[in-house]
């Protein structure tokens, strides 16, 4: 791909990502009453804004039986302590994913190299993180 630096119609888009679930409403509950995360709904049916920390929203639409799970972590959130994170989301009712490749601990959390992270899932399957920060 060839750099470019005159600028087009995508250069100063306010651009931003979005994800299926399968139970809009579902989904949503957990967001609010399980993450703490603040949400509104679109004027278009079947679509959720997420409001995320830094300013930064993601859309979550409505698949119904035709969503499947992202086969990668669509959210991380960095945290300054994972080992808080998980024990605060676990007291919550959050469940951790457990891996072998990378190798995780009894609480979820990697920490074979780089920076420590827990995986977790939403409702529909679709692959959170948090992650700790540097510094």
């Amino acid at each position: 791909m060839t750099e470019t630096t005159t600028p087009t119609v995508l250069s100063e888009s306010a651009t931003f990502s979005g994800f299926s679930v399968d139970d809009l409403e579902r989904a949503r509950a957990f967001y609010e009453g399980v993450l703490g995360l603040r949400t509104s709904a679109e004027s278009m049916g079947g679509i959720l804004r997420l409001h995320l920390g830094g300013g930064r929203d993601v859309l979550v639409y409505e698949k119904g039986p035709a969503h499947s799970p992202a086969t990668y972590t669509v959210l991380n959130f960095p945290v300054p302590d994972v080992d808080a994170a998980v024990a605060d989301l676990a007291g919550r009712g959050v469940e951790f994913l457990h891996y072998d490749e990378p190798p995780t601990d009894a609480t979820g959390v990697m920490r074979a190299g780089g920076p420590l992270i827990a995986w977790f899932s939403d409702p529909a399957g679709n692959v959170f993180s948090v992650i700790e920060e540097a510094g």
